[in-house]
């Protein structure tokens, strides 16, 4: 049997040690100027830092390697529009400034690309949409590599966005009458993530309104069973419907036609993500929009604060999203 590595010391358990928060370990073991820090707290950070063992990643894989360090960018094999190119591209510029590669790995069903990266390149960090999982998830975990995703902690300015877009939606329906919510998966498997991640904000704004439970079902992406589907939903006394994304919403409006029923009528529906068709989908549909370049932002800085290069100013992400009020509705 093999022996289990020893968990690798994080910023975390020095800022604990210590007594200091995470953000004040990053500035004195990296010595960022223009912080008043009192020659107290930078002896404890690095008393603390020495009895762990603790070396910021970036510093210490650079010396280990005699180079420039690595981080991998992991792209998911659902469509996100341009928001993954603009991550990628903002990131790119961010992390050669300071002398880091970004390694571009695109998903796939098994992670073996992302375990073997990890192998070969030893990454000083791992950067995802959402959560990895499987073999690939292992493989960050086992090496002790940080992973940064939407909803991770690093993300802290980003705020609980699956929350902001469920209140947004849930707020607007219940505006508009209805109590009875469903909401649509579509039936390609790599994308459920998302849609349990979209659904979990929608519960929590739903049960702080006293509304009934949430009646969840997929469509396929075809549209071969979106009437039936629909039929379900109105039989069950549905009256609106959020789609994981503007795509499986665009479904849900052809089942509505195919039933002979009527939108919003009969039965409203409402996406996320705003892609530009549903300006002119039957009807136009109403969505949630995203600031792609705040975004971008709020997690580049997360980024490098989380390799070492924290900013002097964390961007905000107060208008991180809109409601787009079109005819679905």
């Amino acid at each position: 049997m093999g022996v289990k590595a020893r968990p690798r010391p994080t910023k975390a358990d020095v800022a604990r040690l210590a007594n200091v928060s995470a953000a004040t370990v990053t500035y004195v073991l990296n010595d960022v100027q223009g912080q008043t820090i009192s020659a107290t707290t930078r002896a404890a950070v690095h008393a603390a830092a020495e009895q762990l063992g603790y070396r910021p990643n970036l510093a210490a894989r650079n010396l280990a390697r005699g180079g420039s360090g690595v981080m991998l960018y992991v792209v998911p094999r659902i469509s996100l529009g341009d928001l993954l190119i603009d991550v990628g591209s903002r990131l790119t510029a961010a992390l050669a400034r300071h002398g880091v590669v970004l390694s571009l790995q695109f998903e796939t069903e098994d992670g073996r690309n992302v375990v073997d990266a990890i192998a070969d390149l030893n990454p000083i960090a791992v950067t995802t949409v959402f959560p990895l999982g499987g073999a690939a998830l292992d493989a960050v975990t086992a090496a002790g590599i940080p992973q940064i995703h939407l909803g991770s902690a690093q993300l802290h300015a980003m705020g609980a966005l699956h929350l902001t877009i469920g209140e947004m939606r849930v707020a607007h329906l219940v505006e508009r009458g209805h109590r009875q919510l469903a909401f649509a998966f579509s039936d390609v498997e790599p994308v459920r993530p998302l849609g349990e991640y979209w659904l979990e904000g929608l519960r929590v704004a739903a049960t702080e309104r006293g509304l009934p439970e949430i009646v969840t079902g997929s469509v396929r992406s075809d549209g071969a069973d979106a009437a039936d589907v629909v039929r379900g939903w109105v039989a069950d006394g549905v009256t609106a419907v959020c789609a994981e994304s503007d795509e499986t919403a665009m479904v849900v409006l052809h089942g509505i036609r195919q039933a002979g029923l009527s939108c919003p009528a009969d039965l409203a529906v409402i996406g996320v993500d705003a892609r530009p068709l549903g300006a002119v989908s039957a009807p136009p549909l109403t969505s949630v929009g995203f600031d792609a370049e705040t975004i971008v932002d709020v997690s580049v800085a997360a980024m490098m604060t989380e390799l070492g290069y924290p900013s002097v100013r964390e961007p905000s992400s107060a208008d991180v999203a809109h409601l787009i009020l079109r005819e679905s509705t």
